[in-house]
Order: C-alpha cells, then sequence, then structure tokens
C-alpha cells in the first residue's frame, strides 16, 4: 500500500473457493472487536470503520472500483461556483422501519462535523458553513469555499448517516442475534424497491459474518480456509504472511495515500536544535528501512510525494541528492559538535507499535541512529517519546 510517504498496510487477502457456497461469506478484519461505535464518540479502529460502511452509508458511498456513487441521497447538484452541494435524499426507511428524513440528516451531519467533536474527519469540514433542511426530502451544504474533494470525504464510514440512539443505520446490511463468533450481517431490505415486487429471501451466501481479530489468528483462520478474506492490518504485521505462506494469488495490496514516518515530539535538549532533528532525516536509509519489512517497497523524504493538488511542484531536502555515506558523515559532525559543548546526548525515545514488522523497523532506525553516535531505546507506540512513528491513511488524495 502506498502512502504519502509510500508506506504500506492494509493487507487484503481474497480466497479463491475451498468453502461451502450455502454458508455465509467470513470476513476477518485486523484489529479489535468487531462493534458498532459511533464515529462522533472518536477515531474508528479498523473492524469499527468495515462494520459502520457495512450497515450505514452517507449521502454518498462508494462503489466496487471505488467510485462515487448515489448512497442516501438519489442525486445532488452543486452550484455558486463549488460553495453549493444540494442533495436529494431517496426514499429510505432506518433498520426498525422508520422513515429517515432530512432534517434527522442534517442534525446527524452537524454532530459529526463539529469541530469540537471526536470525529476523525471533522477537522477536514471546518470549509462547511451551513447544512440546512431545504425540504424534507431535501439537505443543502454550504461551503465557506469550493473543496472538489468533498464527495470522496462524505462517502468514508466516517460520515455514515448513522442514529446513535437507534444504534441504526440503512445498510446495505443489518446486524442480527447470532450465538456464532463475530457478527452476523442481514442483506437490509431494499426501501427503494417496488412495493409491488414480492421480496426476495437472501440465500445463506448473502449473509456476512464479520469478525475482528488480530492479525495472526485472521491469517491462520484464512490459511485453515475458515474464512473467505482478510482486510486490514498494517506494515507491522507483512511478516506474519512469510510464515503463514498463502498463495501468492491470494494477497492483495490496496494502493493509496497517507502517512509514515517519525513525527519529532518531544524538542528538548539534542532535539532542540532543527540541524540536529534533520541530522537524523539523514541518517535514516529509507530504501533498507522498507526492504527489511517488504522487497520492493519504495522509501520516500518528503511528506507529499508528488504535487497533487497543490499550486507548486513539491521540493525534496536539500540534502537528499547526497550519497547516504555523506549525509551520515555531516550528520555525526552534528552529534560530535553538541556533545563536546553540552555533554553525552540523551538515547533517542522511539515510540513504535508491536509487532514483527515493527520490529525490523526498529532495528533498521537503531542503526541508523548508532551510525551517527547516537544512542536510541524502543518505547511502547503511547509512550513519551522524543519520536513517534505516524501511519495513518488520507481520507482523499490530497494535499490537505
Amino acid at each position: 500500500m502506498k502512502r504519502l510517504t509510500s508506506a504500506l498496510a492494509f493487507l487484503l487477502l481474497a480466497a479463491c473457493g475451498g468453502r461451502p457456497d450455502d454458508v455465509p461469506v467470513v470476513v476477518s478484519v485486523i484489529g479489535g472487536p468487531a462493534e458498532l461505535a459511533d464515529p462522533s464518540n472518536g477515531p474508528l479502529e479498523a473492524p469499527e470503520r468495515v462494520l459502520m460502511g457495512a450497515t450505514a452509508q452517507g449521502l454518498v458511498r462508494f462503489d466496487e472500483s471505488g467510485q462515487v456513487e448515489p448512497g442516501l441521497a438519489a442525486r445532488w447538484i452543486v452550484i455558486d461556483d463549488g460553495r453549493s452541494y444540494i442533495f436529494r435524499l431517496r426514499d429510505a426507511n432506518w433498520a426498525n422501519g422508520e422513515k429517515v428524513t432530512a432534517a434527522q440528516v442534517v442534525r446527524l451531519f452537524r454532530r459529526a462535523a463539529n469541530q469540537r467533536g471526536r470525529n476523525a474527519l471533522a477537522p477536514t469540514l471546518d470549509v462547511v458553513d451551513e447544512v440546512v433542511e431545504m425540504t424534507p426530502q431535501v439537505i443543502e451544504i454550504r461551503l465557506k469555499r469550493p473543496r472538489p474533494d468533498l464527495l470522496s470525504l462524505l462517502a468514508q464510514p466516517e460520515l455514515a448517516i448513522f442514529d446513535q440512539r437507534s444504534r441504526a443505520g440503512t445498510g446495505p446490511f443489518i446486524p442480527v442475534p447470532d450465538p456464532g463468533e463475530g457478527v452476523l450481517l442481514h442483506p437490509a431490505s431494499n426501501s427503494m424497491a417496488d412495493p409491488e415486487d414480492e421480496p426476495e429471501e437472501p440465500d445463506p451466501a448473502d449473509f456476512v459474518r464479520l469478525i475482528g481479530e488480530p492479525a495472526s489468528r485472521a491469517i491462520a483462520r484464512f490459511v485453515a480456509g475458515r474464512s473467505d478474506m482478510v482486510l486490514g492490518g498494517t506494515f507491522a504485521d507483512w511478516p506474519l504472511l512469510r510464515v503463514a505462506q498463502p498463495a501468492p494469488a491470494n494477497i492483495r495490496v490496496d494502493p493509496t495515500r497517507g502517512l509514515f514516518g517519525l513525527a519529532v515530539v518531544e524538542r528538548s535538549g539534542f532535539l532542540q536544535e532543527a540541524a540536529n532533528r534533520e541530522a537524523l532525516a539523514m541518517a535514516i536509509d529509507r530504501d533498507a528501512l522498507t526492504a527489511a519489512i517488504r522487497e520492493g517497497w519504495p522509501g520516500a523524504t518528503a511528506l507529499l510525494p508528488d504535487r497533487l493538488d497543490l499550486p507548486t511542484e513539491v521540493a525534496p531536502a536539500n540534502w537528499f541528492a547526497q550519497p547516504l555515506k555523506e549525509r551520515r558523515e555531516t550528520a555525526r559532525t552534528r552529534v560530535s559538535i553538541w556533545r563536546a559543548a553540552h555533554g553525552e546526548p540523551a538515547p533517542v525515545r522511539v515510540a513504535l507499535p508491536p509487532g514483527p514488522g515493527a520490529t525490523l523497523l526498529w532495528g533498521q532506525i537503531a542503526v541508523a541512529l548508532r551510525s551517527i553516535g547516537l544512542d536510541a531505546v524502543r518505547v511502547p507506540i503511547a509512550a513519551d517519546a522524543d519520536l513517534r512513528l505516524v501511519d495513518q491513511v488520507a481520507p482523499v488524495e490530497s494535499a490537505r
């Protein structure tokens, strides 16, 4: 998976047969339990995002090719030079049978977009000026300035129209009581279908059993033929595939954008000076670091790999073209100068997640820092640290 800094994550395994055709499709998502969680109460884990996307849709949604298609909104128009989006809602019902109204959609969207709230996508919606109910079936989203990627944001699970009081969405699936593992999802009735048509009872294979579990268990389940698909995972889980050895044809790497790198979170001591922080960046062999986890995974030195939607090209660091040996010599000199003036630098605390991929990453970071005369110590991802790994997928392909 490529990120803005060419990171790897979210491995996808797709089975090619081996399980009966008359049973629910079993999907494992790497992470914690698959539970319905309110996106406005905080960031969703991968299993929670998948479950939200399966049981609730936004005004628009993504189709199987990743393109935006109608969701709760049957159609929309964009006016006022891209500063106004007007959506006409479908005739849709909540899982409990109640009709979805424009007033409800407006209230739920305002809650998700609240800049003081905890929805992970709220910061990307600071461009929203007002959301109003125009009629019982029409709403308008007014923007402070044009936002060409607004529809892609609206299709994200974090902006699904989900009623936190009834814990209900509008499908395409609904959770049903079941004693089995995970969550059993039943295809939701098509509220847009012709009422004179005879409703069709879904086949067992139309059901989905969604299981949230650790990467090791999810991959073992798949290799044993007890699941049809594994979703999610990060670079920290990737080395598990070398051990499990699923068929190469079943491994998919999802191309997307995001951030992968070390953020300086403590600017004191040696890291107080910008030149010293740059020395750490100069010391790292990015190609060796990524190759230690997955062969052919390119490294990068900038937050953005290309221009994207910026008005100008992204300029690389002025030291980027230098050979690694020269960069490390420069960095080593800066460490020596600081040591002569201030004494021995404290070990650099590097916060990383658990997992074999993170251990391989740590080995490369420790070698790089040692090469310029710095000691390093690994700490848990949430612990006090000097450097902390950032590994996040961007919601849209935008420099923002």
